[in-house]
């Protein structure tokens, strides 16, 4: 008789079933098995917050083959992550298995490690427990919270404020903190100020630098020197003195070594020193988490990676300071174990800091089975989990001081030495965002300070005659407050309490993907987009993106998972004044919301001109003043004398003054002309974002319409920047690649519906982030077909033709395919488990002929194309079919999002209601006239 064991994933599963043997099942749950479906009365404030949870067909799936591997079985372990979403999976399966009747006879036991190693996973199964009740209520709590502000107050974005996406608890205070401080950069004014240093030497003809600190006696303030004047003034007295050393003043300062990382703090230094994102950083860390194949063997090199705790196990702490003392030797091991805790804000369970599993894996010896994003984030845990328990660094720090005759003029020189390396001999912390940025070839600002920690002095002593050498004023200016990374926008939200930091990297995500922010040269900027749903929220929902009100609200929630306060209690408090503050919106008209708009970022669309004219002056009927205007597809800049002046400009686009530098009123900017054709290229913007166009709209000879050609910007391309050869290469695509080598067919690249893509046949691959479409190689490509083959499941050949039948992976799930026949495998087949018989049978019965979209093909998902290109000027991007469409109407791109705006406004509670009622009427109506027929 086995005992089941259910983990979250399958890399899991697979590592944690070697450990056990032939005594256990280890199962995958694939994550969560059921959520909150995606529509209004998921979560029923009306009766106390009940909810309604809904199962898609792989939960479903797993729970079934869970319940069939219970059977004879005496023990389930729910053995899901340690954390709040954990315990929740566990509660979700223990749910969904009652309800089967599939738990009767079994004995349910919940089981936790924060490593996935041997020891750790046989501790836990001799330590079982229940499932924790308070944290299941605190994730209760966080899914109402979450459900009820995004399907209740995104649809009032919708109706008020056209173009909009959707709207979160998190996400929108995240985008304020973002939207802020472009602000604070847009409304900054530099300030002029100098500094002026002079060159010594030392009696022994050693030579150092001072800055000047004091003048006429008094100390110099930043801007006490703003002028060109002044700082020559205060040059020509330093070069008028003869200077001697007047103090000396040395002392030595420890410098201790940082904590072990946290989920916020590995994302941090993940960002500073390796470039990664959060998203990237997250998974690397769960492959490394789950377990890397190792000479045959699945080890687990981390522990868990989601955690606010800073503190290790004690086993854990005695193996890295063996392995310092032995490595370093016993000056760079502390007389005692360090010890730390944690200071974020509600810094939720009780969880390990990251650091290694086992201190004897040293990057090194494990490098080989890693590939380079795992190696690189495996060495800064290591590293850094080691230096915490490695003895303090000690800086001897110098300051000079030097002084005229008079004792009135005084300049400073500081420096310092390492006297012990300490930790700082294997990690150091000392890399911010502008060193990472130096790095990255971003120039620091003007107003950055000197290093002087890395300045050395030599020897001085009090009285010291010092001879002079040149001296310099130097003009700075102060520099705008920088503009978020990744990692500074994860330290901010950490300080201030808002979220979990195992939820930062979806919610910057999430900002990405509905086109509120873009990140560029590692930074977040603001789009016209976000930008406009901030000043809404705040100027009606205030509260609700404060970041005091976030904070508090997620220290109501650490409450409830330490069983302090009922969630349902927080619900009705929360509930009460959200509803309030929504009915209040029912009558707020949309040239209210547009005034006050207009007003909020006035500043931002029309920034004041060096000429001193009104920036708001209409360009085209010079009577009418300019001001921000919504339409059915968002917002734009209108004329106030519409309909006589029909004047419009694009939020976006802009030229190098800010404003498109021709065919304004189009909406569009050109790039040049065409070398063969001469034909302009222009930049525009369309309902399904920007694109290029060659030419215009025309008739050919016989009297048709003629298309001009275009092509869409892929999401890292930036409009401000793209010049006509990047243009006519866009327009180019698909353009040829190479040739693979096995089978000698073409290797092509372009821009489908879904964006970059390369085609090897039939075989399609989407590129990743950082692929370039226009200037990808081969050796990428042959990288990115590997993955795509990766995706085919081969099952064998026809028996008709002997042609090969293949199963793969597609958008709305797998499909069958026979040379170019295809067919969608039915909901309750799995591709692992479909054999050929059945798959020949399928295409028999069900498949059809796979038709690519290509340019200037017929069919009758293209034939739709001309008709939205000639009511919005601009047609959607192409896309090759790669996989037969699903039974239902699929959306063919994602301006599908844009309309589910309207469709989610249009219904009212009453229209819904009367929807309900007459869906309810059908079957009562069917009934009677049966019974009247009879």
């Amino acid at each position: 008789m086995t005992d089941v064991v259910v983990v979250e994933s399958p890399a899991k599963a697979k590592t944690i079933n070697k450990y056990l043997g032939g005594d256990f099942k280890v199962l995958a749950s694939f994550g969560h098995v059921r959520d909150l479906p995606p529509k209004d009365g998921s979560v029923r404030p009306d009766e106390d917050f009940a909810m309604d949870w809904e199962s898609e067909d792989r939960g479903e799936r797993q729970v079934n083959e869970i319940a069939r591997a219970l059977k004879g079985a005496k023990r389930l372990f729910l053995a899901t992550d340690p954390d709040r979403e954990g315990e929740a999976i566990s509660w979700h399966v223990q749910e969904m298995l009652a309800r089967r009747g599939a738990l009767k006879g079994v004995e349910v036991r919940r089981i936790t490690f924060n490593e996935i190693t041997k020891r750790a996973v046989q501790y836990a199964l001799a330590h079982p427990r229940d499932l924790d009740a308070p944290l299941i209520d605190a994730y209760l709590a966080r899914r109402a919270l979450d459900y009820l502000v995004g399907f209740t107050l995104s649809p009032v974005l919708w109706r008020k404020l056209p173009g909009s996406r959707s709207a979160g608890r998190v996400q929108s205070v995240a985008l304020r903190l973002i939207c802020e401080r472009e602000a604070e950069i847009e409304d900054f004014r530099a300030r002029e100020y100098w500094s002026v240093e002079g060159r010594f030497q030392t009696p022994q003809g050693a030579p150092f630098g001072a800055r000047l600190t004091h003048l006429d006696g008094r100390k110099l303030d930043q801007f006490d020197l703003n002028d060109e004047a002044k700082a020559m003034a205060a040059k020509a007295q330093v070069e008028a003195g003869t200077f001697a050393v007047t103090t000396v003043e040395k002392r030595r300062v420890k410098r201790n070594p940082p904590a072990p990382f946290t989920t916020s703090t590995l994302q941090q230094e993940a960002s500073r020193k390796l470039g990664f994102g959060a998203q990237q950083t997250m998974r690397t860390a769960q492959q490394l988490y789950e377990g890397v194949d190792m000479q045959g063997e699945t080890v687990g090199l981390i522990t868990y990676m989601r955690t606010d705790g800073v503190q290790m196990a004690r086993e854990a702490i005695a193996a890295i300071r063996d392995h310092v003392q032995e490595e370093f030797g016993a000056s760079y091991l502390p007389s005692a174990p360090r010890e730390y805790s944690s200071k974020a804000k509600n810094a939720q369970e009780a969880h390990e800091a990251v650091r290694p599993t086992d201190v004897a894996n040293t990057p090194e010896k494990v490098a080989r089975f890693l590939d380079d994003r795992q190696r690189k984030l495996y060495e800064l845990v290591w590293k850094r989990a080691v230096a915490s328990q490695m003895q303090s660094a000690e800086i001897d720090q110098t300051t000079v001081e030097l002084a005229d005759e008079s004792r009135k003029t005084i300049l400073r020189a500081t420096g310092s030495v390492i006297a012990f390396d300490g930790f700082l001999k294997l990690y150091r912390e000392d890399e911010d965002d502008r060193a990472a940025d130096a790095r990255a070839g971003i120039a620091a600002p003007d107003d950055a300070k000197p290093d002087d920690d890395t300045r050395t002095l030599p020897p001085m002593r009090e009285n010291d005659p010092l001879k002079r050498g040149e001296v310099t004023a130097s003009q700075h200016f102060t520099q705008p407050p920088p503009r978020f990374s990744e990692a500074s926008l994860v330290k901010k939200m950490e300080e201030l309490g808002i979220g979990r930091p195992s939820t930062y990297a979806s919610i910057l995500q999430v900002l990405q993907d509905r086109d509120y922010v873009t990140l560029d040269k590692r930074r977040f900027i603001p789009q016209d987009r976000g930008r406009l749903v901030t000043a809404f929220l705040v100027s009606f929902f205030e509260r609700y993106v404060d970041t005091g009100f976030t904070a508090g609200l997620e220290g109501q929630l650490d409450d409830i998972s330490g069983g302090k306060i009922d969630w349902r209690a927080v619900m009705r408090a929360f509930w009460e004044d959200f509803r309030k503050a929504i009915d209040a919106t029912k009558d707020l008209k949309i040239s209210d919301v547009i005034d006050t708009l207009d007003e909020e970022l006035g500043p931002h669309f029309f920034p004041a001109k060096a000429d001193g004219t009104d920036p708001r002056v209409c360009p085209a009927c010079s009577g009418g003043r300019l001001g921000l205007r919504l339409g059915r597809t968002g917002a734009f800049i209108g004329c106030s004398n519409y309909p006589e002046c029909r004047y419009t400009r694009p939020l976006a686009v802009p030229g190098a003054d800010g404003e498109n530098t021709t065919s304004l009123a189009e909406g569009q900017r050109e790039l040049g002309q065409d070398p063969a054709s001469g034909e302009a290229i222009t930049l525009r913007r369309g309902p399904y974002g920007l694109y290029v166009q060659q030419g215009e709209a025309g008739v050919d000879a016989k009297g048709k319409p003629t298309k001009p050609r275009r092509s869409s910007l892929t999401r890292d391309m930036d409009p401000e920047t793209l010049d006509l050869d990047r243009a006519v290469a866009l327009l180019s695509l698909p353009r040829p690649i190479g040739r693979d080598p096995e089978t000698g067919e073409e290797i092509t690249a372009g821009i489908g519906r879904f964006g970059p893509y390369i085609r090897l046949g039939t075989t399609y691959q989407s590129l990743e982030p950082g692929d370039d479409v226009l200037a990808l190689g081969m050796n990428r490509a042959m990288e990115l077909l590997a993955k795509a083959r990766a995706k085919v499941r081969l099952l064998g050949t026809h028996p008709k033709d002997g042609a090969p039948v293949e199963i793969r992976k597609g958008r709305f799930g797998p499909y069958a395919q026979h040379g170019k026949t295809v067919a969608n495998l039915p909901r309750n087949l799995a591709m692992e488990e479909a054999t050929l018989e059945q798959v020949v049978t399928l295409l028999a019965e069900k498949g059809k002929e796979l038709k690519p979209l290509v340019k200037g093909g017929k069919g009758k998902a293209k034939a739709k194309a001309p008709a939205k290109a000639k009511a919005n000027g601009a047609a959607p991007p192409e896309a090759p079919a790669t996989e037969p469409a699903p039974a239902r109407k699929a959306p063919a791109a994602k301006p599908a999002a844009k309309a589910a705006p309207k469709k989610a406004a249009a219904k009212a509670p009453a229209v819904k209601a009367a929807v309900r009622a007459k869906s309810a009427a059908k079957p009562a109506a069917a009934k009677a006239a049966a019974k009247g027929k009879a």
